[in-house]
């Protein structure tokens, strides 16, 4: 029990925390855009498959992780837009759309690794190329910070700008208050002059490119290959994340780092405590049913006090 102690106060699992929160925290702020915007985004988990597989595919056929990430986001953005085009052109529910999209990214990706590679679930064939690590200047040898934040994926950097620059444009920019008005009320925001179904397309748009970036470091960054479900839910644990967040990018990167540390408390305990493989699993999944349970408790709480003045 003490070497568990030792490693969960050490600066290696605070690193690992911020590897960790690094795809759900994607995924977070991809579910933050597009709920902002009115649409329930279901389809990151679908997403971010996809975009692991596409970002694989490409790096190998470049030999270059950067236009393998640039084909990752494209394949992204692509998706989110197709389920814009289902839910605002064709009318179709944005949960059984969002569905519907992620059992074609679990069954397509498997199929399209197969025909590309014959490999059945695992790129091991595959001579994919990783996203590089980067050394921090100046903070990487100051003692502890250093060690925590300096020498993570680039993409870890790009996820914690993402949480400024998604703040800065939802709350600072016109296109940002178009999306929140949007988002709580279509009719007044078409009545004063906004395109309401052209702000949710560039809203989806944005949504996909975000999950799209956590899939890419799942598969270039997280892990140096694809393998069969490999976002494990982590698109469905953002967006549990992004309703416990309030929607908003700060709420997202604090919510989301507090399940990293739940992910990273199950490896650390699996290494110090002699239990079985599949409770340790199981913690991250618990951690969200358990904070989901919380957030509804505490908003029924606040509803019920509004009721009662």
């Amino acid at each position: 029990m003490q070497s568990v102690f030792n490693i969960i106060f050490s600066p290696d699992f605070f690193y690992d925390v911020l590897r960790v929160t690094t795809p759900i925290l994607f995924a977070t702020l991809a579910a933050t855009v597009a709920s902002r915007s009115g649409i329930f985004n279901i389809a990151l988990e679908g997403i971010m498959l996809i975009a692991a597989l596409v970002g694989v595919i490409f790096s190998a056929y470049f030999s270059s992780a950067w236009l393998g990430l640039l084909f990752a986001l494209i394949s992204g953005g692509l998706v989110g837009l197709f389920l814009g085009f289902l839910v605002l052109k064709l009318k179709t529910d944005a949960i059984l759309a969002g569905i519907a999209i992620n059992l074609m990214a679990a069954g397509g990706t498997i199929f399209l690794l197969y025909i590309i590679s014959g490999d059945r679930g695992v790129s091991s064939s595959i001579k994919s190329l990783v996203l590089p690590k980067f050394p921090l200047p100046v903070i990487k040898n100051i003692p502890i910070i250093g060690t925590i934040l300096s020498m993570q994926n680039i993409l870890t950097y790009v996820v914690l700008l993402s949480v400024i620059v998604i703040h800065i444009l939802l709350y600072k920019t016109p296109l940002g208050l178009k999306i929140r008005a949007v988002g709580e009320n279509p009719n007044a925001a078409e009545s004063v002059g906004i395109n309401v179904h052209k702000i949710q397309y560039i809203a989806v748009t944005i949504s996909g490119i975000l999950a799209a970036f956590g899939g890419a470091f799942l598969s270039m960054g997280y892990l140096s290959m694809f393998s069969n479900g490999m976002t494990a839910g982590r698109g469905f644990i953002g967006l549990a994340a992004d309703a416990m967040g309030g929607s908003t990018p700060i709420g997202a990167l604090l919510v989301s780092l507090l399940f990293g540390i739940a992910d990273s408390m199950g490896n650390v305990i699996q290494t110090g405590i002699k239990i079985p493989y599949e409770i340790v699993q199981m913690l991250p999944y618990i951690t969200t049913i358990v904070g989901l349970a919380i957030f509804s408790y505490s908003k029924k709480k606040q509803i019920e006090k509004l009721k009662s003045k």
